[in-house]
This record gives structure tokens, sequence and C-alpha cells, in this order.
């Protein structure tokens, strides 16, 4: 930390009458956009869910003649968001007491919060539950434009290519021919046996492990963080999301919500912007869509953005 005593510094705090050489003038000038520190561990509450998270805190250094910023005023600013559950009003109160104990020398503050919460979720059927993770990053500022938010979201699912399941039906039809064609032994009965075995369904659609990646742009008046809101309704828009414990009464139904749900990422991200633009408490966002090809070597990706003014 640049507030650390030194033996040779000229200047003195006047509170404890140890040395301080941030009060003194540097050698070197020039004003800097951002100083503080990184990867400061931190345990706190978001709504009912505990999570330990990773802070990256800062303020401007704008004073070019000044030697470096006081970081641990900053660091015992952030101890007051580990008692409460957190908020934006909270956070932009904590930018505040940043810019106070650096009056003078910053007129911006950087918050930023990376972490992933845990959600029990159940399965599709059956009544097992497990643990699912959901990466965030939560990134904060205070400027003299105001205090400004922006949530970041990755939402994990599956994607069944349409153009595969295509070429399967494709594929299950001649083969039917082949077996039917001559009509002969085409009973209910027959069918039904054949459909039920190896030699019935000779090909299936590849599907796929697919990712959302959300960065929303928050509403500072809006009274809670949005983030399960917004979990919720992806996941219910997308329709496969990423189970936990299951039976095989939950994997069929995981099967049959693929085969009802085929997408290509542009469907995906058509589906997320539509739930997102009406969501409380965002007024813009980007998403970033990417289904990790079974198929091919590469991924198949497609974004969509709405009032995006860009990262923070």
């Amino acid at each position: 930390m640049t507030d650390l005593a030194s033996p040779n510094a000229s200047a003195l705090d006047a509170r404890d009458g140890l040395s301080d050489v941030t009060r003194g003038p540097s050698r070197l000038t020039g004003a800097l956009s951002r100083v503080g520190m990184a990867g400061i561990e931190l345990p706190l509450l978001l709504d009912d869910t505990a999570f330990d998270v990773r802070v990256d805190a800062g303020v401007s250094l704008d004073d070019e003649h000044a030697r470096g910023i006081h970081m641990s005023r900053l660091y015992l600013g952030l101890d007051a968001l580990t008692r409460r559950p957190l908020t934006l009003a909270r956070l932009d109160e904590t930018l505040a007491g940043f810019l106070e104990s650096h009056d003078g020398l910053s007129d911006t503050a950087y918050l930023d919060l990376t972490g992933t919460p845990l959600l029990r979720r159940p399965a599709l059927i059956s009544d097992h539950s497990g643990w699912k993770g959901y990466p965030l990053t939560l990134r904060t500022r205070r400027s003299p434009r105001g205090f400004e938010a922006q949530l970041e979201l990755d939402i994990g699912y599956s994607s069944t290519c349409p153009c595969s399941a295509a070429l399967a039906r494709q594929l299950i039809q001649r083969h039917f021919d082949e077996r039917f064609g001559d009509a002969s032994g085409l009973t209910p009965e027959a069918v039904r046996n054949w459909l039920g075995s190896e030699d019935g369904i000779i090909a299936t659609p590849h599907s796929q492990r697919s990712r959302a990646h959300l960065r929303l742009r928050l509403d500072p008046g809006h009274a809670r963080l949005p983030w399960q809101d917004v979990i919720e309704r992806s996941e219910v828009a997308l329709g496969t999301a990423l189970q936990t414990a299951v039976k095989r009464v939950d994997e069929q139904a995981f099967a049959l919500a693929n085969g009802q749900n085929l997408m290509f990422c542009e469907d995906a991200a058509r589906r997320l912007h539509d739930t997102l633009t009406t969501q409380p408490g965002v007024t813009g966002f980007r998403l970033d869509i990417t289904h990790m090809e079974s198929l091919h070597a590469h991924d198949a990706v497609a974004t969509a953005q709405w009032h995006w003014p860009g990262s923070l």
C-alpha cells in the first residue's frame, strides 16, 4: 500500500506522528485514471445468498503533483459492505466515502466485485435438487456524471441444433421406408416396437453445452439487485437450463425440453433480447451467446445489445 510508513519520509501524519510519504509531492507528475487495489477477499450477502468475492477498489488520481492515494482508507471503507445485504445504494455510499477520504485528489471512484453465488435448483420432475453456480461481476463507478452500475452474469444451458435435428429426421424417414416400404408388417404395434428399438431411431441431433454472457446496465434507483430475477427469466426463455441432481425421469424430461426448444445461437440471442428489454431494473444490455459446438472444433456465437453505452 502506498501509505505505509517510510523512515525517509519528510511529511508526518498529525494523528499519530507517523510518516506518510503520500503527503509529499512527487518528482514524477501526471494524473492517473485509476489507482487502487485488486483481488481483495470479502464475504458478501446478495439477498439471502452468501458468497465470497474478490474486490477491485480504486480512485482516480487527478492531482498530477500528488505522490499517491491512501489505499488503507479504501480497504477500511469496504468492511461495512460485509455487514448487511448488498444494494446499489450501499455501493454508492461506499464510493462516496472513497471520494470523501480523497478530497482534493480524486473525482472518480471505482468498485468491482467478482464471485460465484450458488443457487439451489430443483430437478425437472423428481424431488431432487442441487447447487448451481452463476459467475457474477458487479462493476460500479461514481464520477462527476453520477453513480453507474453494470452487472455481468454467465448462464449455462443446453442447445440442440435445428439443422442437425432436421437431418436426423430425414435419415429416420429413409430408414422407415427401407423397413416398411412394401407395407409388409406395417401395424401400429410393429411401428411402435421399431421406434423403441436401437434399429429404429438410427440418428440423433447433436446438442452442446452453451453459455449466455450478459452485461446489464442497472437502474441506480431500483431497490434491489435484479440478479436472481434475470437468471430466472433467462432460464425460462431458453427452456433448457443446465441441471444438477437428476434421476432418469428428469433426464427424459430434459431430452424432451431440448427437442421442443431447438436453437441456433441466433435464436437464443433473440429470446434473451426479448426477455431482457422488459426486465425491471435494467436500462440497457449487451449479451454474448456461445454455443460450444459438438460437431465443429469451433464455437458458434451471436451478440445482441440494447441501449448499451459500453463497459465501465
